[in-house]
């Protein structure tokens, strides 16, 4: 039998064959085996909001007198007495979320959210193609690097000791394709839901697979072909399409909203997960932003709702859990003609979690008076995104090489995020 290709991913992550498959091969092969338990560990959740998301909205700096001069139509009203939904959720006196992020807030109370400000990349690009590349790869203005800077950690580092049992599931990401940070070396799945991680088709077409798989007879099986059927086994005996969330939790029926609900189910089936990728586009705000309603705020409901289902989901699990969010830029510090905000520089990121030291909102502050805007025009960079995503990794995941992770970057600072 001659399989195409495309039916396995080489490039690091552990591919599908989509030829189909009947529920009674399931049942003979799947259900019946014995699968090795995979160790509870730390796990690190990343979430790209891909677009550039407008920081100064998200994390308002209504303490800032510039804010709403350079947004007279689009700045988030400051918290005021009685005015609930319809201004920024106060943090600290001078910063607050927006308020379709109310579901957060109570995160912050709790101290298990940190916002990071005025961080990002150093590289001047507004390309959100090069921006998005520089961010996964770790690399800024290094357009040659191979891989991403979460795959170099998964091929150095690692939380498992000695006596856990490898696993194909590792290193999870909710997409269609393997995400630029995955990339690399290190295996990965890449998986668009739980449901259609499978091996497909008729009684035949799956046990000559087997076969091949069995004797390592054809080179496209040989490698790919165990990770693969391993992989199916230990996700069926998860049972994803029976997971009923826990705690309340009730997740958006939106694709971010069902992505999230799926990590949080890997994490609790104990199947070794370590590191999982999830993203959500349409935060390219140019026209009609809005602001306290609006296109951003219906794109940070889901956002803020999807994120406050998946910590409610988890429960006590969240002491091993360290969510981190991503944009990979900035917008610009005044609104445009068109009630919208042009690409910018720096942004801002959360981390959320049991480990998190929360109520306080990270980075330094450059202020937005016409002399400490970048370029004359964008919130200016204080905080490299690789010394968070360096701190987070060590702290959480007990990173060492961070040499490997982030070749010629030496982190200068420490935030102080995790305890």
């Amino acid at each position: 039998m001659t399989m195409p290709r495309r039916y396995f991913l080489k490039s690091g992550a552990i591919a599908l064959a989509t030829m189909g498959l009947s529920p009674s091969f399931l049942r003979r092969t799947v259900f019946a085996m014995e699968l090795p338990a995979a160790a509870k560990g730390k796990v690190l959740i990343c979430l790209f909001q891909r677009g550039a998301a407008d920081a100064l909205n998200i994390v308002v700096p209504f303490g800032d007198r510039w804010y709403r001069q350079l947004r007279p139509s689009i700045a988030i009203p400051e918290p005021l007495r009685g005015q609930g939904t319809a201004a920024a959720l106060d943090l600290d006196g001078f910063f607050g979320l927006h308020p379709s992020l109310a579901p957060l807030k109570p995160l912050w109370d709790r101290g298990l959210l940190a916002p990071i400000h005025a961080v990002g990349s150093p590289s001047s690009t507004r390309s959100h193609f090069d921006a998005q590349d520089y961010m996964e790869s770790g690399t800024p203005d290094v357009k040659s690097t191979a891989d991403g800077w979460l795959n170099r950690y998964l091929a150095t580092s690692g939380t498992c000791e000695a006596n856990c049992a490898p696993t194909p599931f590792r290193a999870v990401a909710m997409t269609q394709q393997t995400p630029r940070m995955l990339e690399g070396a290190a295996p990965t799945v890449a998986m668009n839901s739980l449901e259609e991680f499978s091996v497909r088709g008729g009684g035949d077409q799956v046990t000559r697979l087997e076969a091949l798989y069995r004797t390592g007879s054809a080179d496209v099986v040989h490698g790919a072909g165990k990770d693969m059927f391993e992989a199916v086994k230990m996700l069926k005996s998860a049972n994803p399409l029976q997971y009923q969330p826990q705690n309340g939790a009730t997740y958006p029926r939106t694709p971010f909203g069902n992505h999230l609900r799926q990590i949080a189910q890997l994490i609790k089936s104990n199947v070794g997960l370590e590191v999982a990728f999830a993203d959500v586009g349409g935060w390219d705000t140019h026209v009609n932003q809005g602001a306290v309603q609006g296109q951003l705020a219906q794109r940070l409901d889901d956002f803020a709702s999807s994120i406050a289902a998946l910590t409610a989901d988890l429960g006590d699990r969240m002491e091993d859990v360290v969510i981190l969010t991503m944009s990979e830029f900035g917008r610009m510090a005044k609104q445009n003609g068109n009630g919208g905000t042009d690409h910018g520089h720096a942004g801002a990121m959360f981390a959320i979690g049991g480990a998190v030291k929360g109520r306080k909102v990270y980075g330094r502050w450059p202020g937005l008076a016409p002399e400490q805007l970048y370029e004359g025009r964008d919130l200016a960079l204080t905080t490299d995104f690789r010394t968070v995503f360096a701190e987070v990794t060590r702290a959480h995941l007990g990173a060492t090489r961070l040499d490997a992770m982030f070749p010629g970057f030496t982190p200068t600072d420490r935030l102080g995020l995790l305890g």
